[in-house]
């Protein structure tokens, strides 16, 4: 990496941050420091500020038209940073990537069938195979020499014995693992053996941290291309959840068949500015914004690693290998299963709270590294000086 990409982002400071209307800052009353919900504190890429701004002088808030650009914009994205070539005419796009997910499912599982959720994962994983008439067969992540990877014989089990889809997270949230080639690989050819498909969730995908390589789902392996779906976003890592964006990518005629055969409502429901925002944030115009970006969180993860072994050495956590989003093991503080709970009534801080990730979430807190190295210390020593009390 070059010296000009190893240039941090800087925070916005709290007063201008607390103007924000957004649910990190409207939550919680103003003594709480809000390291929960997956926003950022960040200034935009520039490229996506000049773009909605010059949308706001035009008036340029009507329907979302059939092709705002992000199909090739996406595909250069994908071919850019993963080396992974995306055709674009099999990319469509929707209003987030749960709806995505939801949409998916509905097309490929019978009501009542059986999805494969590894927790601890995003809490919505749970609520949208429900919602998408499915039943959720919770096949956990292993700890394997300090690394969470996927159970695949446990995923080969709930396979044999009737599921009918793998709703992957790639990377996995709240862990911030990044599932191997060799394990993705295996995953397709398990779950080909069994006529089911694999739905990747890859939000977090631009923010792999140094060292550590990503690979797309769909570009796996050859059978990962026949029996794969990703949905993915431009939200988490450029902090656009608010504009309503993502896109369904499909790699074979097959699967892309499906995706077109949804309602014409699911593209329908994707919003403009949220288009407008992918497009500007896809550009190599905003690349080295997140290079920045990147910088920050890779020294944010490793502060809080230094915080916690000087302040809470109680507390057990692992660098994650991608986004800013920390997963902390405090059962060994006795603050019982949810102790976020107790951290927001008596440090002020908001986490969030291990149990909504499923039970292998108990004891834990999730933390939001997209903050000042600052307002993540001072979360640390209040949340420290709970046991020193």
């Amino acid at each position: 990496m070059t010296t000009a990409a190893r240039t941090a982002l800087h925070a916005l400071p709290l007063e201008q941050l607390r103007r924000r209307s957004s649910t990190k800052w409207r939550t919680y009353p103003e003594d709480v420091l809000p390291l929960f919900v997956a926003e950022t504190d960040f200034p935009l890429a520039e490229a996506i500020t000049a773009r909605l701004r010059e949308a706001l002088e035009l008036g340029d808030t009507g329907y979302t038209p059939p092709d705002p650009g992000l199909r090739t914009a996406f595909a250069a994205y994908a071919q850019r940073h993963f080396g992974w070539t995306v055709q674009p005419d099999r990319i469509r796009s929707t209003c987030d990537v749960m709806m995505g997910v939801v949409e998916i499912l509905r097309a490929v599982i019978a009501p009542g069938d059986r999805v494969i959720v590894a927790p601890p994962v995003y809490p919505p994983f749970f609520d949208c195979v429900e919602e998408a008439g499915g039943v959720v067969e919770r096949v956990p992540l292993i700890d394997v020499d300090g690394s969470w990877i996927l159970d695949l014989a446990g995923i080969e089990r709930a396979l044999a014995g009737g599921a009918r889809a793998v709703l992957l997270c790639n990377p996995h949230n709240p862990t911030g693992t990044v599932h191997s080639r060799s394990v993705l690989a295996q995953l397709a050819e398990i779950a080909a053996d069994h006529g089911a498909v694999v739905v990747s969730d890859e939000i977090h995908a631009p923010l792999v941290h140094p060292g550590v390589e990503y690979t797309p789902f769909l570009a796996a392996s050859p059978r990962a291309t026949e029996v794969g779906y990703t949905v993915t976003s431009a939200s988490k890592a450029y902090n656009l959840a608010g504009l309503k964006c993502a896109v369904m990518v499909t790699a074979s005629e097959e699967t892309a068949a499906v995706v077109r055969t949804l309602p014409p409502e699911v593209e329908w429901r994707t919003g403009l500015f949220g288009a407008l925002a992918a497009v500007a944030a896809w550009n190599p115009a905003s690349d080295p914004w997140l290079e920045a970006l990147r910088v920050a969180l890779d020294d944010n993860r490793r502060l809080l690693g230094r915080l916690l072994a000087e302040q809470l050495p109680e507390a057990r956590y692992r660098l994650p290998d991608a986004g800013y989003l920390a997963w902390v093991d405090l059962r060994d503080l006795g603050w019982g299963d949810d102790p976020a709970s107790r951290i927001l009534r008596e440090a002020r801080v908001a986490l969030n709270r291990g149990p909504t990730f499923g039970d292998e979430g108990r004891g834990h807190v999730r933390i939001n590294l997209g903050c000042s190295p600052d307002v993540l210390t001072e979360a640390v020593l209040r949340i420290a000086a709970l046991v020193r009390r």
